[in-house]
């Protein structure tokens, strides 16, 4: 399997800038079309940007803007998932999802939601009662009003996927380059030169999906930006273990123009989520935490499912959604430049990402950008994490178990730190491998960490690691 391209063999057939979900579901495509593609990811790991913090929902888009190019590119995206999962051994919790209305404001706009839907095609809702919907849901306050239930609203994990897309396409000949930030560029005949932190490149047709930092790279590419990227923050409470059973479904709000509100749902990993907040910022880098909005997202929580306060919290973190202030995703391919902007893609990124990377290629496509596909297409299977399929711990020969909290050996993480996409980060090996998730954050298990990663990390461990 050819994992990187000959030097001196001319321009890439495409140059995907950002290792993002998005990015790597980009890549895949074009690989699985028979081009020959590069994705550059300025961060030492994927998903170090906006990918690295969500809700881990695989959505129908039943709530998305009817028509909407978001609509659209989530509906295929989720078909497309459910269809390759198995092969690439994605893993899938069918839960389901409840939108649940808590006032008599949000009872009345449930018929609405309903309908729409439906104009989305998610024909499978179903009205509840009160009492029906806590016959489904027992645990939930005595307060809900009602609710409607999306059978096919469903969990995964965040990590695995966009990290199969992408071993994917290096299975299919293309390249990753990491620590590999875009500086400039220039278009001339029918051709990109890049400018990067790693040297030049050529490229007959650049994307950009860079996140957060799209509009800038719009600038810098093309002298020009179409949208604003205004992050927003978003801050999640993770509770432990024992709180995974407390329901069956995810658990949604009814969504606001603003935001899709506070979920509380099970994790692929066996936790129980709260979460997020929606916070606007101008900062695109850092998600800070806020004692106070953890604090009112845990009382959220517990006001949706008052047994929460019997349970302890494992973690807490923050992520970034690359809004805009637009309404719809912004994808647009600039005619005579052989470039695609890829932007504005919010919180439903992980669930459409498929559908867009089909859809960016059909734009592209449209263009006169047609490759031969290959004959036969690899599948490699990406090792499981998930709480869904049996673990590594539980084959032999695994070498030890490592991390205690999360059950991760000795063999995974020796896997992860190999080969073409092995992890350079201790946030890269976690997402991998779910080493220092758990209840002790790292403290049990930072000495064996710091042996098994000497000299792989593109930073020390120490510098990964919190302190005080």
């Amino acid at each position: 399997m050819q994992t990187t391209s000959p030097a001196g063999e001319g321009p890439f057939d495409v140059a995907v800038i950002g290792g993002g979900v998005i990015g790597c579901a980009l890549a895949r495509k074009y690989a699985l079309e028979g081009a020959r593609v590069v994705l550059l990811e300025k961060a030492a790991d994927i998903l170090d940007g906006a990918s690295k913090g969500n809700s881990a929902i695989l959505h129908t888009g039943f709530d998305a803007p009817p028509g909407s190019v978001e609509a659209a590119c989530i509906t295929e995206g989720y078909a497309e998932y459910l269809s390759i999962r198995d092969r690439l051994n994605l893993p899938l919790l069918r839960t389901g999802a409840l939108v649940l209305a808590w006032t008599e404001d949000q009872e009345a706009t449930l018929p609405d939601l309903i309908a729409q839907a439906r104009q989305n095609g998610v024909d499978d809702v179903e009205p509840l009662t009160r009492a029906q919907t806590l016959a489904l849901e027992p645990g939930l306050a005595p307060g809900v009003r009602a609710s409607f239930r999306v059978p096919c609203e469903y969990v995964i994990d965040p990590w695995s996927a966009p990290l199969a897309y992408l071993a994917q396409a290096l299975a299919h000949g293309a390249e990753v380059r990491r620590g590999c930030a875009v500086t400039g560029g220039a278009f001339e005949g029918g051709e990109w030169t890049l400018r990067t932190t790693r040297g030049d490149l050529r490229a007959r047709l650049v994307v950009n999906a860079a996140g957060l930092y799209g509009d800038r790279l719009d600038e810098v590419l093309i002298g020009r930006r179409d949208f604003t990227i205004r992050p927003r923050k978003g801050q999640f409470v993770v509770y432990d273990k024992p709180a995974f059973g407390l329901v069956r479904h995810i658990l949604l709000p009814v969504p606001t123009k603003i935001t899709k509100g506070v979920v509380v749902c099970p994790t692929a990993f066996g936790n129980l989520l709260v979460g997020p907040t929606a916070e606007d910022q101008d900062d695109r880098d850092r998600a800070g935490l806020d004692a106070d909005a953890l604090a009112g997202l845990r009382a959220r929580g517990e006001e949706i499912l008052p047994a929460l306060k019997h349970h302890e919290v494992t973690a807490i973190y923050a992520g970034l959604r690359p809004a805009t202030e637009f309404k719809d995703y912004c994808i647009r391919l600039h005619e005579g430049l052989n470039y695609v902007t890829v932007g504005g893609i919010r919180s439903t990124g992980l669930s459409s990402a498929l559908g867009t990377a089909a859809h960016v290629f059909r734009l592209t496509a449209t263009a006169g950008h047609g490759y031969a596909p290959p004959e036969m297409l690899h599948w490699p299977r990406v090792p499981n994490i998930s709480e869904a399929a049996p673990r590594d711990w539980q084959a032999p020969g695994h070498g030890g178990i490592l991390c205690q909290c999360e059950l991760v050996t000795r063999r995974e993480i020796a896997a992860a730190l190999d080969g073409p996409l092995g992890a350079r980060s201790l946030a890269g090996l976690k997402r991998r491998t779910r080493v220092t998730m758990g209840r002790c954050q790292g403290f049990h298990c930072t000495a064996g960490l710091a042996e098994m990663t000497q000299g792989v990390f593109d930073a020390p461990l120490a510098e990964a690691l919190p302190h005080g």
